[in-house]
């Protein structure tokens, strides 16, 4: 028997959130991380031991990329055929102090597997990171601007609409060295 919900209660936002999240192959520590909401947070809000604010609410639509109508909704929704994510559903990782902006293309479920991004270095910018796990491969492809590869002591620069295939089990940085904005899309393949 299903419990009686008054009118003036708060939507259940944590079935919602846990079906999306397992739906995409996402743990806790995933969503986390791509959304910027704590761990122990999206725990609270999956049992329902916490209601979201409203901006991580959409922090967590964005990071799933549903409306955030999806994670309110009481009951699942029905599939869609074709499901179109609008510019500003796409979850970004801004990196101004860096000059770089990541936005995830790619759908949640394949991350850790296979992900793509829209990268757009400012002049001067760059997108450094650690090693990634044992195998992982990036793939870039320069749409227009210029950037430059760094992998270990080796250093490539990267013509327009050429593609860029080096390991990333290594420490590795994309740089734009040029004086406009440069953009690109990455493939992260993980093994």
């Amino acid at each position: 028997m299903k419990p009686t919900i008054s009118a003036n209660a708060p939507p259940e936002v944590g079935a919602a959130l846990q079906r999306l999240r397992l739906a995409r192959g996402l743990t806790l520590e995933d969503l986390s991380r791509i959304a910027g909401v704590s761990k122990s947070m999206l725990s609270q809000i999956e049992r329902e031991k916490a209601n979201p604010t409203i901006a991580i609410t959409w922090r967590l639509a964005n990071a799933l990329g549903v409306a955030i109508s999806e994670l309110l909704a009481d009951g699942e929704k029905d599939v869609e055929t074709i499901r179109v994510v609008d510019a500003h559903e796409t979850p970004t990782l801004p990196g101004h102090h860096a000059g770089y902006v990541l936005r995830i293309l790619g759908p949640m479920e394949l991350a850790g597997k296979h992900e793509w991004y829209e990268l757009t270095l400012a002049p001067g910018g760059e997108l450094v990171s650690q090693p990634h796990d044992p195998g992982t491969t990036e793939h870039l492809t320069l749409l227009h601007g210029a950037m430059e590869i760094e992998v270990g002591a080796h250093r490539k620069k990267i013509k327009l609409g050429g593609t860029a295939r080096y390991p990333a089990d290594q420490a590795h940085a994309i740089r734009n060295p040029g004086k406009t904005e440069a953009k690109a899309l990455l493939v992260v393949i993980h093994r």
